[in-house]
């Protein structure tokens, strides 16, 4: 069986464990049932996630010109310290900006290859852990806007790491950690405008990867350079597909690619 249709990060259900789905134009992969089985990965060609048309995505899914022009690329999506909507300023689209910026967001910690602290809307949680690999996670402040997240996360990662080593997750080279006393410590850290928002209490999550078997030394399929490659499927972390031969496939970053799947055995 073959399944054609541009990459999009997968979708994901909280599940024990995690499910995983493609979602392509007129049909879907749950990629769960696809581990043990070979699969043939061909890239196609390019449709640029805004536009559509078929032409070199350049970062995050979009050919150049729309990276540089769609709100969904802009810098706030990234440093979300920069975000204006709060104040009325527009960046590229204030409604859009307004949508996304002025939503209760989450300032938390999770646990991947080590404990590192992240920003992300209310409504995208427990999404963003399971798309960073982050075996447990846990929230440490809610506020009003991204504004006043951003700014957290920026105060405290002068304490604690903000990068997760990808190499290290998908190695499953983990530790358990106390993310409550993490928390606890880093509270004198958080910038006065947002102390109120503090979480006191609450619990660390925890997640469950599909996976069979872990890389010893995971090595990234890059699609551009290796247009066609074949390997059996052993599990899923964060948005990476994980191969018997070390191979790594990151769907997310390779947005905007479209790809023939075929189902070998």
């Amino acid at each position: 069986m073959t399944y054609q249709g541009v990459l999009t990060k997968m979708e994901t259900e909280f599940l024990e464990p995690i499910q995983y789905y493609l979602i392509f134009d007129t049909d879907f992969i749950n990629v769960n049932q696809l581990l043990g089985k070979t699969l043939k990965i061909d890239f196609v060609t390019y449709k640029c996630l805004s536009c559509g048309l078929e032409k070199e995505i350049f970062r995050q899914g979009f050919c150049k010109s729309c990276f540089f022009e769609v709100p969904q690329a802009a810098d706030w999506i990234m440093r979300p310290e920069l975000s204006k909507a709060h104040l009325g300023i527009e960046d590229r689209d204030l409604a859009y900006e307004s949508a996304m910026q002025l939503k209760p967001h989450i300032v938390y910690l999770a646990n991947s290859s080590n404990v590192k602290v992240g920003v992300t809307r209310k409504s995208q949680v427990p999404t963003r852990w399971i798309d960073q690999g982050a075996h447990e996670a846990i929230e440490i402040v809610e506020v009003p806007n991204r504004y006043l997240a951003g700014v957290t996360e920026v105060a405290l990662k002068a304490h604690i790491a903000d990068k997760t080593n990808w190499r290290k997750m998908l190695k499953n080279d983990i530790e358990d950690a106390n993310l409550a006393d993490y928390r606890d410590k880093l509270k004198s850290f958080i910038p006065e405008e947002a102390m109120d928002y503090f979480l006191e209490s609450g619990s660390e999550t925890h997640l469950q990867f599909p996976v069979l078997q872990y890389p010893e030394k995971p090595k990234s399929l890059n699609l551009k350079k290796t247009p066609s490659y074949t390997g059996v499927l052993k599990g899923i972390k964060g948005q990476y597909l994980i191969f018997e031969d070390n191979t790594v496939f990151n769907v997310r970053s390779n947005e905007g690619l479209v790809v023939s799947i075929e189902i070998i055995n």
